[in-house]
C-alpha cells in the first residue's frame, strides 16, 4: 500500500500510516522547521549538520521554490514561507522530469505544488501512476485548522480556508483510490458570512470531493478512543473513488452498508447536478451510541479500539517526572508499536523550561483549582483577574484544606480567608486558559505552546516539556523533534518550533488507526464477505 501526504507537518500521520504498512510516495509540507523534523526521523537526513557543510547534499528533502540555493541551507531553514518566490524565480531542488520525487518530502506551498504539477503533465502522470506502482492508494493530510478552530477567527473567507480545496484539486489530478482529510471538529460548526448566512465547511468539502468522483464518508472521531491520552475530537472525511467503491460495495457488512448508504445517495445526486440541502448528508459521530456501534462493527473499528479504556495523563508521562524514572507501560507500548518505522535512539526534547518563583506559586494554585468545583474556581479566577476582592465562605471552605506555595518557598495552609485573599491579590494574572492537567484523565486538546498547561504533580510546578507533550500526542520517545524549541512575538505567524510541531500534529496512534481502517478496505478484492 502506498500513500501521498499533504500538510505533512513533523510527521505524526506519516508515522501512524507507516506503522500500519503504508509506503511513502511523496510528502508535502510548507514549513522548513517542521520539514527538518520530518527529514530527520524518516530519511535520517540531519539538516543542521548539512547546513554547516559548504556543499550540502539532501537526497529526500527537496525545496520546490526558495529564495536561497541549497548551499545556503542554513538560511532556508529559517525562511519565511510567506516569502517563497514564484516558481519562475525561485531556486528548486526538483529535477525537470521529477525523477527525484519518489519517496521525498517537498518543502513548499500546496498551491504552488498544484500549479507546478499542472505545468508538468508528465510528472503528474508519473505521480498518478504511483511511480510505476499502478496507481496511488491513498492521499492523506490535515490542512491547517486555525480558521476552522473554535478558538480561531472562524472567518468564512480566511485564506487558510482555501487549503482543503487545494487538497481536493491535488486529489482530482492524482486520482487515488482513497482520500482522508483530517481537521478540527470546529469545522462541523457553521460559519457566518457577511450577510449572516450559515456556511458549513464540512458539507461544502463533502460536496467538493463528491464532485470530483469520491463517495464522501464524514466522521466525527476522538483520538482518545484510539488510545491517545488526549481528549482530541477531530473531523475526518474519507473519500472512496467511485470505481473502487463499486468494487468494494459487495464486501460491505450490514454496518458498512448503513455507513455508506446516505453518502452514496449524496454522491449520486451531486453527479446528476441536483440541488442538495444540508439534510442530505450527516456525519457519523462517535459520541452517539448508535453511530459508535457502526464504528465498532465495521472497517472503522480501529478508530474506537480503546473506547472502554482511555489512557490517562499520568499513565502517559508519570515516568518523566524528576524523581521517577520507571518506564511506563504506555511508553513501552509506543516504542513497540513504532519500532519498525524509527531507529533506536536515546530520548531527547525533555529539557525543562525555566519558570519564575511567582509562576510556580501560581501553578500550585492552578493544581488546586482543578480539584474544586467550577463555581469555586470562577470565584478565585475573578480575584486573580482583579474583578473582585472577595470570595464566598462556601468557596473558602473548599479551599482551606489545601497547601499553597508561598514566597518563602514553603507549602502552608491558610488559617483565615483574609490571609488567603491577600495571597491571591499578590498573584494576579490575566491568563484565560492556562490550567493544570488532571492526572487521572486524558489531557485537553489545546496543547500546542508551553503556556497551555502546567504539570499535575504537587512537586512538579512547571510547564510540560516538548517530550511530555509528545507523549500525550502518542509520539514514541525515539521520535526526535528538531529546530527551535519555541518562539514568540511576530515570529509566531510563520515559525513552527518544536512545541507547535507537536501540537499541530495528527497523533500517531490516530494516524495508525486510520491506516488500519483504510488498509482494511484496500485489501478487499470484491469477493470478501466481511
Amino acid at each position: 500500500m502506498n500513500y501521498i501526504e499533504l500538510f505533512a507537518g513533523c510527521g505524526g500521520l506519516s508515522l501512524g500510516l507507516k506503522s500500519a504498512g503504508f509506503d511513502l510516495l511523496l510528502a508535502n509540507e510548507l514549513s522548513p522547521m517542521a520539514a527538518e523534523t520530518y527529514a530527520f526521523n524518516f530519511f535520517k537526513e540531519d539538516l543542521q549538520i548539512q547546513a554547516k557543510s559548504a556543499n550540502p547534499k539532501l537526497k529526500h528533502c527537496l525545496w520546490l521554490n526558495s529564495q536561497y540555493t541549497l548551499s545556503d541551507l542554513k538560511l532556508r531553514l529559517r525562511e519565511d514561507p510567506r516569502a517563497f518566490p514564484s516558481l519562475e524565480k525561485g531556486k528548486t531542488d526538483i529535477t525537470a522530469d521529477g525523477s527525484n520525487l519518489k519517496g521525498s518530502l517537498v518543502v513548499g506551498s500546496i498551491v504552488d505544488l498544484n500549479i507546478w504539477l499542472k505545468k508538468k503533465p508528465q510528472v503528474a502522470n508519473a505521480l498518478k501512476n504511483g511511480f510505476d506502482a499502478g496507481g496511488v492508494d491513498l492521499v492523506s493530510g490535515g490542512p491547517p485548522c486555525q480558521s476552522f478552530s473554535m478558538a480561531g477567527l472562524r472567518k468564512k473567507d480566511c485564506e487558510k480556508n482555501t487549503l482543503p480545496w487545494e487538497f481536493a484539486k491535488f486529489a482530482q489530478a492524482i486520482q487515488p483510490k482513497l482520500v482522508t482529510l483530517e481537521n478540527v471538529s470546529g469545522i462541523l460548526r457553521p460559519f457566518k458570512d457577511e450577510q449572516g448566512n450559515s456556511y458549513y465547511a464540512w458539507f461544502e468539502l463533502a460536496r467538493a470531493f463528491s464532485g470530483i468522483g469520491y463517495v464522501p464518508l464524514c466522521l466525527h472521531v476522538n483520538a482518545k478512543l484510539a488510545g491517545v491520552p488526549q481528549n482530541r475530537p477531530r473531523f475526518i472525511l474519507l473519500g472512496v473513488r467511485q470505481d473502487f467503491f463499486d468494487m468494494l460495495s459487495p464486501t460491505f457488512n450490514e454496518a458498512e452498508q448503513k455507513l455508506f448508504s446516505q453518502p452514496l445517495e449524496f454522491f449520486k445526486r451531486t453527479q446528476h447536478g441536483k440541488e442538495i440541502e444540508l439534510s442530505a448528508l450527516n456525519y457519523r459521530d462517535v459520541t452517539k451510541p448508535a453511530d459508535l456501534d457502526l464504528f465498532k462493527n465495521s472497517f472503522l473499528r480501529s478508530l474506537v479500539a480503546c473506547s472502554d479504556n482511555f489512557v490517562t495523563v499520568s499513565e502517559a508521562i508519570d515516568d518523566l517526572r524528576e524523581n521517577d524514572n520507571t518506564e511506563t507501560n504506555f511508553s513501552k507500548s509506543l516504542l513497540r508499536t513504532f519500532s519498525k518505522v524509527l531507529p533506536k535512539r536515546e530520548m531527547k526534547n525533555h529539557e525543562h523550561r525555566s519558570n519564575s518563583a511567582l509562576v510556580q506559586r501560581r501553578f500550585r494554585l492552578y493544581q488546586i483549582l482543578q480539584q474544586v468545583d467550577n463555581g469555586t474556581r470562577k470565584e478565585v479566577l475573578c480575584v486573580l483577574k482583579g474583578e473582585t476582592s472577595q470570595i464566598s465562605n462556601a468557596a473558602w471552605g473548599k479551599l482551606a484544606g489545601f497547601d499553597y506555595l508561598i514566597e518563602s518557598g514553603e507549602f502552608v495552609t491558610f488559617k483565615t480567608k483574609k490571609g488567603f485573599i491577600s495571597y491571591l491579590n499578590r498573584h494576579p494574572t490575566k491568563k484565560q486558559t492556562q490550567k493544570a492537567l488532571l492526572a487521572d484523565q486524558p489531557a485537553p486538546a489545546a496543547l500546542s505552546i508551553p503556556d497551555d498547561a502546567c504539570h499535575y504533580h504537587h512537586d512538579e510546578l512547571r510547564t510540560l516539556t516538548v517530550r511530555e507533550m509528545a507523549r500525550i500526542q502518542s509520539f514514541p520517545d525515539n521520535f526526535e523533534f528538531r529546530s527551535k524549541i519555541t518562539t514568540g512575538g511576530q515570529m509566531r505567524s510563520f515559525e513552527v518550533p518544536q512545541y507547535t510541531q507537536v501540537g499541530n500534529a495528527v497523533p500517531p496512534l490516530l494516524g495508525r488507526a486510520l491506516g488500519i481502517a483504510v488498509s482494511n478496505l484496500l485489501k478487499r478484492n470484491g469477493t470478501d464477505s466481511r
